[in-house]
């Protein structure tokens, strides 16, 4: 199993499809939902504990999760050392990039794969998220390189309120061409905040972003037939789902196979759920085996698309923050998504037949963060 752990809640960026949005969020959540805010901002979980919960799985992922993770950098270590003789432990972690200088290379190697928060090119990125803030994780990336990390890199992007994902995934694929990149996925921001609906705004931005997404997967397409598969994680892995012909649980694996270890040692579901009893699945004293599993919402039950989808979003279905009318435009542009690469999988099979290009491709490890329902 994978489980997040959440190190701090605080952080050291203040993004404006996160912090900003949060501090301007009015909504009823409170009304409908429990909240534990007595909760710390600082992990208190021990490390003794989570190693004696961590083994009571076969295969445990630990990701470093925030806030900003790294702002607790003395704790990550004391994790990596604490959980080596944990059996076929393995670390992730997510980040804002901009500490990864700061932590020693040895302990970076034992991080098999860190995912890192960048939205395209330096314009973008540093309007959403700071001045400055491209050029210091770029930089931070090739110092990494440099110093000898070969792990995985995730290029994780928030697609907010420019929607042109297809010259921004473009502009990061040059960076990974020069290798500081290995992968890239991205998250649509829409439904996690009722500050920020606006019917004929949202109705237009999926529209322009479905026409973006439209002409990167064609593009995508395109490479296929040059025998170049880029690690574009919504394409591989919905391509992989669709050869498997398995029924779709929530991609992402919240409630099912990804859960996370909140600062006081709950088990929830999610790791924006951090501070909801509604949604938590056990604590350090369970056995992973019997953690709680969440499904999503009623609603999408009478889908067609849940077999593909799996519910796309566990918070954004089961806090409701938009209109029935808002959550039908979010379900739109999955159901594009799906159909988009659905249209196109006799062509890939044929390549994958031609030896062009291998099944192997599209294989990916599940549930460590990339989204494959954006």
């Amino acid at each position: 199993m994978h489980y997040h752990i959440i190190l701090t809640e605080l952080c050291n960026s203040q993004c404006r499809y996160c912090y900003g949005k949060s501090m301007r969020e009015e909504n009823d959540l409170n009304k409908r939902f429990k909240f534990d805010f007595d909760a710390p901002y600082i992990s208190s979980v021990s490390v003794e504990k989570v190693k004696e919960f961590l083994k009571r799985d076969k295969e445990p992922t630990l990701i470093f999760y925030g806030g900003e993770p790294l702002l607790q950098m003395r704790r990550v270590k004391e994790l990596i050392d604490g959980l080596k003789d944990v059996p076929n432990i393995q670390f992730r972690m997510q980040t804002n990039g901009k500490l990864l200088d700061k932590l020693d290379i040895e302990y970076l190697k034992k991080i098999g794969k860190i995912l890192v928060s960048i939205d395209g090119k330096r314009e973008l990125t540093d309007f959403n998220k700071g001045e400055g803030t491209y050029d210091k994780v770029v930089g931070n990336l090739r110092l990494i390189r440099k110093r000898g990390y070969d792990g995985e890199i995730v290029a994780r992007m928030c697609i907010s309120e420019f929607p042109d994902l297809n010259e921004q995934v473009r502009h990061l694929l040059e960076l990974i061409d020069e290798g500081l990149f290995s992968s890239i996925h991205w998250q649509l921001d829409l439904g996690f905040y009722s500050c920020d609906y606006d019917f004929e705004r949202v109705k237009e931005f999926i529209e322009d972003y479905n026409v973006s997404l439209k002409k990167l997967f064609e593009w995508w397409i395109g490479e296929l037939y040059l025998g170049r598969v880029w690690k574009l994680y919504p394409f591989i892995g919905m391509v992989e789902h669709l050869f498997s012909g398995r029924e779709a649980k929530l991609m992402c694996g919240a409630g099912h196979s990804n859960w996370t270890i909140t600062t006081d040692g709950n088990l929830v579901a999610c790791p924006i759920m951090g501070c909801m009893p509604d949604f938590y699945c056990g604590n350090l004293d369970s056995s992973p085996s019997e953690l709680r599993e969440i499904a999503p919402v009623s609603k999408c039950a009478s889908c067609k698309y849940l077999s593909d989808c799996g519910g796309r979003c566990l918070y954004v279905n089961s806090v409701e923050l938009w209109p029935p009318e808002g959550m039908d435009l979010i379900c739109s542009t999955a159901k594009f998504y799906i159909d988009l690469v659905k249209s196109r999988m006799g062509e890939i099979r044929l390549l994958i037949e031609s030896g062009a290009i291998g099944e192997k491709d599209f294989e990916y490890e599940k549930y460590f963060g990339p989204e494959i329902v954006p």
